[in-house]
């Protein structure tokens, strides 16, 4: 699985996959523990703020390398972001 692999390739990790790879963990993370603690609003924001980043480093890899991408997201079972 990528993220296995992410993890491994330890002298990676700048490139665009990798960052998305531990987003979206830390994203996985965020979101079980706020369905323990739903008051914890400071958690909160900082899941809205990796969304953030997340969405940006997407749009770019979308824009660069539109096979990457569609594979990036396959694998790791995100939606595409619709367009406006």
């Amino acid at each position: 699985m990528i993220l296995k692999e992410q993890e491994e390739n330890k002298e990676n990790r700048g490139s665009v996959e990798f960052q998305v790879v531990s987003f979206t963990n830390k994203i996985r993370r965020l979101t079980s523990h706020l369905e323990l603690h739903k008051k914890d609003y400071l958690s909160q924001r900082g899941l809205r703020k990796i969304l953030g980043k997340r969405q940006r480093l997407l749009a770019y890899l979308s824009k660069k390398n539109r096979v990457r991408y569609k594979e990036l997201i396959g694998q790791l079972d995100i939606r595409e972001r619709k367009t406006r």
